[in-house]
């Protein structure tokens, strides 16, 4: 076997059929089930200290070097046994580690990403045979010996000085504090890759982006994404009422970011418009301590920029603030460690994500971490918030490899969490994955009846999705639904500390559960309605008071915003095609006459009125909630800096579905009310999103 080809496997450069191949010649040959073992240590271990930006060793990176520990050469679920042979405790290779990164800790800039060192890194600490085939890789492509320039067209890294003259207006708010790298915390590992343009000051970030490209490509058809048909205009003499499902997932939102980044179209059902919407954290009002419901509830109406003659309606639930720790908590940590995790993207971006919500965690708090691949594991059980070095340490030890016996980690996990299950706190399971289950339960409808089943227990499950390439957003959005949780999808640190650390709170507490909107339509005042968004979340009219119906969950400070786009019913004719319908032939045409409108007072002036029920967190009965909206007959340019970010990200999640809908509207005009609506932007999200359109846009008007 050629140590080349160990290499490439202990790099993760080889794509599935040449993994599974190399996998089983080491089975029949003991001798090189040492090397790749002692490979695989030796190039996990380069990466994570290199990776470290100080220009010292820590006394822990020192320790690691000088005395590797012999049990963590492999994880117990490793399919390799390595012999006692342990060549890298040898004194001359921590040694000539040490002087390796006090030497590359001195240049002005380095990085080194899981397959991208240089010669004269590997010339100083790596074995021949690692050696020789960077060397290889040098020699037919010299543009490896340093880093490649990033899709945004940054070609090195920026100095600090560089970084303070970006336009503060729309910088991450990490570059705003003064933090070199947009994603480094205070004693975290620096960043896998930074999810914005601004952010990308690591050359390691086009060597990641090129890989996910690469595997992108390769793969992309094994990404599922459940169908959306695109909700048109209603007649409201046909369906005066609307009934949905409200939403609080994140997913679709970082995923099309994803795309975007690594210069590619989001496939038209990857784009969610309610969870594009539903990303930002709004300016409006929570409710405060004095007040009765949960959240408080907006409605806002202004012409329809992309339609002018037509009506936009913003309907706004903003959840009420719950103070960290007011609540214990009894999470349990479900992790994917299957082979599919393999790779910077997937488990390792796990474990970082995981080491940022420990070091939030408290003294009334508990945690346990099960994983699940070819079997199922209790890495740790329940443990307290204030263990952090024990959480940490388990979360470290996790290794990708084998099958993925999903329902059975699922079933271990609640078992766990039903265990430790504390009356009046946050009961969750926590599920890191990229939506792969191929062993066990993997039909979405068994799914969706066993996860129902568990929730009814208290304890929810939230989904953080991982990956690129194998990503089965259906899967995950899915477990999700029927879990009483969210689904996030994780594509940087930067999105783990918004949804683990800065939204910690509307991730894991929740403060309304079952939550349905009913819209009702004036007859007199609107002609046609269109909910934009929410295509898998729409509801009989009679499920409404359906108390048996599941639906939504609200979590503290959690911002839910709806967009109805309106047909006036004094607009002329001439001014919008009407449907014509033939004549009925077994009964009355009886819509062959406007309806029948209300002699009420308001029938005249208000537009709508709209419902809501929701349940309070361990409540079986729903409580009724309602607001009417008039016309104050509003110029898009009266609205409220909300109302026209909101109509920016609808208008973008349009474009990019390449919407019937979308009428006359621009990339120019997304851009126009995205700056507009942009306002203080104290967490840099929306000035993210101004560099997305022009990505999306591509040059585009």
């Amino acid at each position: 076997m050629k140590p080349e080809n160990i290499t490439a496997w202990a790099l993760n450069e080889l794509s599935t059929e040449e993994k599974n191949r190399l996998a089983r010649e080491l089975e029949t040959d003991p001798e090189n089930q040492v090397t790749a073992a002692a490979t695989q240590k030796f190039c996990t271990l380069l990466t994570r200290e290199l990776r470290d930006e100080s220009l010292a060793l820590t006394p822990e990176q020192r320790a690691r070097l000088i005395q590797p520990q012999a049990s963590s050469v492999l994880s117990s679920r490793s399919c390799f046994q390595p012999k006692p042979l342990r060549w890298w405790q040898r004194p001359a290779i921590p040694m000539a580690a040490a002087a390796a990164l006090i030497i590359l800790g001195t240049m002005t800039a380095f990085y080194v990403n899981d397959a991208q060192e240089t010669p004269v890194q590997v010339a100083q600490v790596a074995p021949e045979h690692i050696r020789v085939q960077q060397q290889k890789r040098v020699a037919v492509n010299p543009s490896k010996a340093v880093a490649a320039a990033p899709a945004t067209g940054l070609k090195r890294p920026m100095a600090s000085s560089q970084v303070a003259s970006l336009n503060a207006a729309d910088a991450p708010a990490d570059l705003l504090k003064g933090v070199a790298s947009p994603m480094a915390l205070p004693g975290s590992p620096p960043p896998l890759y930074s999810p914005v343009a601004v952010g990308a000051v690591n050359p390691s970030v086009a060597h990641v982006q090129s890989r996910q490209r690469r595997i992108l490509s390769e793969t992309e058809s094994s990404e599922s994404y459940g169908k959306i048909v695109e909700n048109t205009l209603t007649s409201v003499a046909r369906e005066p009422l609307s009934t949905f499902s409200i939403d609080v997932d994140t997913a679709s939102y970082a995923n099309v970011r994803r795309f975007l980044n690594l210069n590619a179209k989001p496939p038209r059902d990857a784009v969610r418009i309610e969870e594009l919407l539903n990303y930002f954290p709004s300016s409006d009002p929570a409710p405060t301590a004095k007040d009765k419901q949960p959240f408080a509830v907006k409605a806002e109406m202004a012409a329809c920029p992309w339609q002018p003659q037509h009506k936009l309606v913003r309907l706004h639930l903003k959840g009420r603030e719950v103070p960290t720790g007011d609540k214990p908590s009894n999470l349990v940590f479900l992790v994917d460690v299957s082979g599919s995790m393999q790779g910077p993207e997937k488990l390792e971006l796990v474990q970082r994500s995981l080491r940022l919500l420990t070091e939030r965690l408290g003294e009334n708090d508990r945690v346990s971490l099960v994983t699940y691949a070819g079997g199922t594991e209790v890495v740790l059980p329940p443990t307290n918030g204030l263990q952090k070095a024990s959480i940490i340490a388990a979360i470290d030890r996790l290794q990708p490899g084998g099958s993925t016996a999903g329902s059975a980690g699922i079933k271990l996990a609640y078992e766990q969490a039903v265990s430790g299950f504390i009356q009046g706190g946050v009961n969750r399971v926590l599920l890191c994955t990229d939506g792969d289950f191929n062993v066990g339960i993997s039909a979405p409808q068994e799914l969706e009846k066993f996860i129902a089943e568990k929730a009814r227990t208290g304890v929810f499950l939230s989904v953080l999705g991982f990956g690129t390439g194998n990503l089965k957003d259906h899967t995950m959005e899915t477990l999700a639904d029927k879990g009483n949780g969210n689904y996030a999808y994780i594509d940087s640190l930067s999105e783990a500390r918004k949804v683990l650390v800065e939204q910690m709170q509307g991730t894991l507490v929740t403060i309304a559960k079952d939550v349905k909107i009913q819209v009702e339509f004036n007859p007199a005042v609107v002609r046609e309605y269109r909910l934009i968004g929410y295509e898998n979340r729409l509801l009989a009219k009679e499920d409404f008071n359906d108390d048996t119906k599941d639906s939504g969950e609200i979590g503290a400070g959690h911002s839910v915003t709806a967009l109805y786009e309106l047909v006036p019913a004094n607009l002329q004719p001439g001014q919008v095609p009407i449907p014509v319908v033939d004549p009925l032939k077994y009964q009355p045409q009886v819509l062959a006459s406007p309806p029948a409108v209300s002699t009420k007072p308001e029938a005249a002036t208000e537009v709508l009125t709209v419902k809501l029920r929701y349940k309070e967190p361990e409540g079986t009965t729903s409580k009724l909630i309602e607001v009417a909206l008039n016309d104050d007959a509003r110029s898009i340019g009266q609205a409220s800096a909300e109302f026209k970010f909101s109509a920016a990200v609808a208008g973008f999640g349009m474009l990019l579905r390449e919407s019937t809908q979308a009428a006359g509207l621009t990339w120019e005009r997304v851009r126009q009310l995205a700056r507009e609506g942009k306002g203080s932007d104290l967490l840099g999200y929306r000035g993210e999103f101004l560099q997305l359109i022009e990505k999306a846009a591509g040059g585009k008007p």
